[in-house]
């Protein structure tokens, strides 16, 4: 939390405003080193689950091929009882 003097808040108060708005910080304004006023930002951020992870994640290869070549694979046969009992 930051604190300014009432003259230069005054001086810069469009600035500030968007400082707290951008970054979220408060700010205290004081009056003759006694707190006034505290300037906050009125809305909360956004929490917007769509999106939040983009641009962390990175795709390496090709993400359609199979894990295991085919010639890896192994073939189970199903038990001879479970085959009649459809």
């Amino acid at each position: 939390m930051r604190t300014m003097p009432a003259g230069e808040f005054k001086a810069r108060c469009l600035r500030v405003m968007e400082e707290v708005k951008k970054y979220r910080i408060p700010v205290v304004i004081t009056k003759k080193g006694r707190a006034v006023a505290k300037l906050v930002s009125l809305d909360a951020p956004a929490t917007d689950v769509f999106g939040c992870m983009a641009g962390t994640a990175r795709i390496v290869g090709d993400v359609e091929a199979p894990v295991l070549a085919p010639a890896a694979w192994k073939v189970v046969a199903r038990p001879p009882a479970a085959r009649r009992a459809k």
